[in-house]
């Protein structure tokens, strides 16, 4: 969904909206309820996203889905405030900027944005999930297994001859 700025009321603008995004491991349906306020050449988006993604465990590698509650709040500037600079440093203060070129502003970018900002770095199905034995490969969530692991660190090595 793309916004006119210049269309943009003074008493600002509540959008709702419902969309897909698709990216390279990502496919969701984003819902948002976002506040659109113009100041200046300022725009200010304020809001809340709501999505289901499919994620895989990163201990025991089984798909499930995960309910992502994401608060929105992002300052947009002109692109021809950034004219003249090849490199700009983003400050600390900045990570909530973004720029819009034209008059213009594209909301399904932000959600996709948003959405891939806010992604579990560590995926869990579950806080005490087990993972997979690294020997045979079961899934300890379901079985138990009877491997033992018999590998030492390469560091203790030289304190096993000690003990002998």
């Amino acid at each position: 969904m793309k916004i006119i700025i210049s269309e943009i009321p003074k008493e600002g603008l509540d959008v709702k909206l419902k969309e897909k995004v698709e990216s390279e491991n990502i496919s969701s349906t984003v819902i948002a309820q976002l506040r659109i306020e113009k100041l200046e050449i300022e725009v200010i988006v304020s809001g809340d996203l709501a999505a289901e993604v499919k994620l895989e465990c990163s201990r025991c590698l089984k798909d499930f889905n995960s309910k992502l509650m994401i608060p929105v709040n992002v300052v947009y500037h002109p692109v021809e405030e950034l004219k003249g600079e090849d490199n700009y440093e983003v400050r600390h203060e900045e990570l909530d900027m973004d720029f819009y070129s034209g008059e213009e502003l594209n909301l399904s970018n932000l959600l996709k944005e948003q959405l891939m900002l806010n992604m579990p770095m560590k995926p869990l199905c579950a806080d005490l999930c087990k993972g997979i034995c690294p020997v045979c490969g079961k899934d300890l969530n379901i079985d138990k297994c009877t491997c033992t692991i018999t590998k030492t660190d390469p560091r203790f090595e030289g304190l096993k001859k000690l003990l002998k």
